[in-house]
Protein backbone atom coordinates (compact mmCIF):
# COMPACT_ATOMS: atom_id res chain seq x y z
CA UNK A 1 0.00 0.00 0.00
CA UNK A 2 1.42 3.41 -0.95
CA UNK A 3 2.61 5.58 1.88
CA UNK A 4 0.62 8.80 2.29
CA UNK A 5 2.24 12.02 3.41
CA UNK A 6 -0.28 13.35 5.97
CA UNK A 7 1.08 16.87 5.73
CA UNK A 8 0.52 16.91 1.96
CA UNK A 9 -3.00 15.52 2.35
CA UNK A 10 -3.91 18.22 4.84
CA UNK A 11 -2.68 20.89 2.45
CA UNK A 12 -4.51 19.62 -0.62
CA UNK A 13 -7.83 18.85 1.10
CA UNK A 14 -8.37 22.12 2.99
CA UNK A 15 -8.19 24.89 0.37
CA UNK A 16 -10.93 27.07 1.87
CA UNK A 17 -9.05 27.43 5.14
CA UNK A 18 -6.09 28.85 3.20
CA UNK A 19 -8.01 31.53 1.32
CA UNK A 20 -7.53 34.30 3.94
CA UNK A 21 -3.75 33.93 3.70
CA UNK A 22 -3.94 33.86 -0.09
CA UNK A 23 -6.02 37.04 -0.27
CA UNK A 24 -3.98 38.76 2.43
CA UNK A 25 -0.73 37.92 0.67
CA UNK A 26 -2.01 39.22 -2.67
CA UNK A 27 -3.34 42.44 -1.10
CA UNK A 28 0.06 42.95 0.51
CA UNK A 29 1.74 42.24 -2.82
CA UNK A 30 -0.33 44.92 -4.55
CA UNK A 31 0.35 47.38 -1.73
CA UNK A 32 4.09 46.74 -1.95
CA UNK A 33 3.99 47.43 -5.67
CA UNK A 34 2.20 50.71 -5.02
CA UNK A 35 4.84 51.77 -2.49
CA UNK A 36 7.63 51.12 -4.97
CA UNK A 37 5.81 53.08 -7.66
CA UNK A 38 5.37 56.01 -5.28
CA UNK A 39 9.03 55.79 -4.24
CA UNK A 40 10.02 56.44 -7.84
CA UNK A 41 13.46 54.88 -7.44
CA UNK A 42 13.01 51.89 -9.72
CA UNK A 43 10.62 48.97 -10.05
CA UNK A 44 10.86 45.22 -10.50
CA UNK A 45 11.07 44.09 -14.15
CA UNK A 46 7.38 43.34 -14.66
CA UNK A 47 6.31 46.59 -13.00
CA UNK A 48 8.68 48.56 -15.22
CA UNK A 49 6.65 47.18 -18.12
CA UNK A 50 3.32 47.78 -16.35
CA UNK A 51 4.22 51.40 -15.60
CA UNK A 52 5.33 52.06 -19.17
CA UNK A 53 2.12 50.60 -20.60
CA UNK A 54 0.03 52.53 -18.08
CA UNK A 55 1.65 55.81 -19.11
CA UNK A 56 1.20 55.09 -22.81
CA UNK A 57 -2.39 53.85 -22.66
CA UNK A 58 -3.82 56.01 -19.89
CA UNK A 59 -5.11 52.91 -18.10
CA UNK A 60 -4.56 52.56 -14.37
CA UNK A 61 -1.55 50.64 -13.16
CA UNK A 62 -3.77 47.92 -11.73
CA UNK A 63 -5.75 47.56 -14.95
CA UNK A 64 -2.57 47.12 -16.96
CA UNK A 65 -1.30 44.59 -14.40
CA UNK A 66 -4.49 42.55 -14.79
CA UNK A 67 -4.49 42.73 -18.61
CA UNK A 68 -0.85 41.65 -18.83
CA UNK A 69 -1.62 38.84 -16.39
CA UNK A 70 -4.46 37.64 -18.62
CA UNK A 71 -2.23 37.73 -21.71
CA UNK A 72 0.46 35.78 -19.88
CA UNK A 73 -2.17 33.28 -18.77
CA UNK A 74 -3.07 32.66 -22.42
CA UNK A 75 0.54 31.65 -22.97
CA UNK A 76 -0.04 28.79 -20.52
CA UNK A 77 -2.22 26.99 -23.08
CA UNK A 78 0.57 25.75 -25.38
CA UNK A 79 2.73 25.14 -22.29
CA UNK A 80 0.00 22.89 -20.84
CA UNK A 81 -0.03 24.67 -17.50
CA UNK A 82 -3.11 24.45 -15.30
CA UNK A 83 -4.25 27.48 -13.29
CA UNK A 84 -5.55 27.23 -9.73
CA UNK A 85 -7.74 29.49 -7.64
CA UNK A 86 -4.58 31.32 -6.62
CA UNK A 87 -3.80 32.07 -10.26
CA UNK A 88 -7.12 33.81 -10.85
CA UNK A 89 -6.99 35.59 -7.50
CA UNK A 90 -3.48 36.80 -8.33
CA UNK A 91 -4.78 38.68 -11.37
CA UNK A 92 -7.81 40.23 -9.71
CA UNK A 93 -6.71 41.00 -6.15
CA UNK A 94 -3.30 42.48 -6.98
CA UNK A 95 -4.83 44.80 -9.60
CA UNK A 96 -7.35 46.20 -7.13
CA UNK A 97 -4.83 46.43 -4.27
CA UNK A 98 -2.21 48.35 -6.25
CA UNK A 99 -4.74 50.85 -7.58
CA UNK A 100 -6.15 51.42 -4.08
CA UNK A 101 -2.65 51.95 -2.71
CA UNK A 102 -1.81 54.47 -5.43
CA UNK A 103 -5.09 56.28 -4.76
CA UNK A 104 -4.41 56.56 -1.02
CA UNK A 105 -0.63 57.10 -0.99
CA UNK A 106 0.65 60.18 -2.79
CA UNK A 107 4.15 60.62 -4.23
CA UNK A 108 6.53 61.95 -1.52
CA UNK A 109 8.97 64.74 -2.22
CA UNK A 110 11.58 63.97 0.47
CA UNK A 111 14.28 61.57 -0.66
CA UNK A 112 14.33 59.84 2.74
CA UNK A 113 10.63 59.01 2.44
CA UNK A 114 11.09 57.76 -1.10
CA UNK A 115 13.89 55.47 0.07
CA UNK A 116 11.65 54.29 2.89
CA UNK A 117 8.89 53.47 0.41
CA UNK A 118 11.35 51.55 -1.74
CA UNK A 119 12.74 49.50 1.17
CA UNK A 120 9.27 48.83 2.60
CA UNK A 121 8.03 47.84 -0.84
CA UNK A 122 10.80 45.31 -1.38
CA UNK A 123 10.52 43.77 2.10
CA UNK A 124 6.73 43.55 2.01
CA UNK A 125 6.90 42.10 -1.49
CA UNK A 126 9.15 39.35 -0.19
CA UNK A 127 6.69 38.56 2.61
CA UNK A 128 3.73 38.70 0.22
CA UNK A 129 5.45 36.40 -2.26
CA UNK A 130 6.10 33.83 0.46
CA UNK A 131 2.52 34.15 1.76
CA UNK A 132 0.78 33.37 -1.52
CA UNK A 133 3.28 30.67 -2.49
CA UNK A 134 2.95 29.11 0.96
CA UNK A 135 -0.78 28.38 0.59
CA UNK A 136 -0.14 26.22 -2.50
CA UNK A 137 -3.30 27.20 -4.36
CA UNK A 138 -1.75 27.80 -7.77
CA UNK A 139 1.08 29.98 -9.09
CA UNK A 140 0.66 33.50 -10.40
CA UNK A 141 0.50 33.90 -14.21
CA UNK A 142 4.11 35.04 -14.48
CA UNK A 143 5.42 32.26 -12.22
CA UNK A 144 3.51 29.67 -14.22
CA UNK A 145 4.97 31.05 -17.44
CA UNK A 146 8.44 30.56 -16.01
CA UNK A 147 7.88 26.99 -14.79
CA UNK A 148 6.04 26.09 -18.00
CA UNK A 149 8.89 27.27 -20.21
CA UNK A 150 11.39 25.48 -18.02
CA UNK A 151 9.45 22.22 -18.29
CA UNK A 152 9.03 22.47 -22.06
CA UNK A 153 12.59 23.56 -22.86
CA UNK A 154 14.32 21.50 -20.15
CA UNK A 155 16.30 24.58 -19.18
CA UNK A 156 16.86 25.48 -15.55
CA UNK A 157 14.42 27.74 -13.71
CA UNK A 158 17.26 30.21 -13.17
CA UNK A 159 18.02 30.50 -16.90
CA UNK A 160 14.35 30.79 -17.92
CA UNK A 161 13.51 33.33 -15.22
CA UNK A 162 16.54 35.43 -16.08
CA UNK A 163 15.71 35.38 -19.79
CA UNK A 164 12.07 36.34 -19.21
CA UNK A 165 12.81 39.12 -16.74
CA UNK A 166 15.63 40.63 -18.78
CA UNK A 167 13.33 40.69 -21.82
CA UNK A 168 10.48 42.24 -19.84
CA UNK A 169 12.77 44.77 -18.17
CA UNK A 170 14.35 45.86 -21.47
CA UNK A 171 10.95 46.20 -23.12
CA UNK A 172 9.55 48.23 -20.23
CA UNK A 173 12.60 50.48 -20.10
CA UNK A 174 12.46 51.16 -23.83
CA UNK A 175 8.79 52.08 -23.47
CA UNK A 176 9.57 54.54 -20.67
CA UNK A 177 9.26 52.56 -17.44
CA UNK A 178 11.24 53.54 -14.33
CA UNK A 179 14.52 51.67 -13.88
CA UNK A 180 16.76 52.65 -10.97
CA UNK A 181 18.39 51.61 -7.73
CA UNK A 182 15.11 50.07 -6.62
CA UNK A 183 15.28 47.69 -9.57
CA UNK A 184 18.72 46.50 -8.48
CA UNK A 185 17.73 46.23 -4.81
CA UNK A 186 14.66 44.21 -5.75
CA UNK A 187 16.64 41.85 -7.99
CA UNK A 188 19.21 41.17 -5.26
CA UNK A 189 16.88 41.00 -2.26
CA UNK A 190 13.60 39.42 -3.36
CA UNK A 191 14.90 35.84 -3.54
CA UNK A 192 16.57 35.80 -0.10
CA UNK A 193 13.62 37.64 1.48
CA UNK A 194 11.01 35.25 0.08
CA UNK A 195 13.15 32.28 1.13
CA UNK A 196 13.49 33.67 4.66
CA UNK A 197 9.76 34.31 5.05
CA UNK A 198 8.56 31.08 3.42
CA UNK A 199 9.03 28.78 6.46
CA UNK A 200 6.93 31.19 8.53
CA UNK A 201 3.91 31.21 6.22
CA UNK A 202 3.89 27.83 4.46
CA UNK A 203 0.66 26.00 5.24
CA UNK A 204 1.21 23.04 7.54
CA UNK A 205 -2.21 21.98 8.75
CA UNK A 206 -3.23 18.62 10.22
CA UNK A 207 -6.03 16.30 9.17
CA UNK A 208 -9.18 16.70 11.25
CA UNK A 209 -10.66 13.41 12.42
Amino acid sequence: MAKIDLQTVSVTTRPLRRLPQLVGGLVLYGASMGLMVRGGLGLDPWDVLHEALSRRTGLTFGTVTALVGLLVLLCWIPLRQRPGVGTVANILVIAVAVDLTLAVVGPPSALAVRIGFMVAGVVLNGLATAAYIGVRLGPGPRDGLMTGFAARTRLSIRVVRTAIEVTVLATGWLLGGTVGIGTVVYALAIGPLAQAFLPLVTWRGTIER
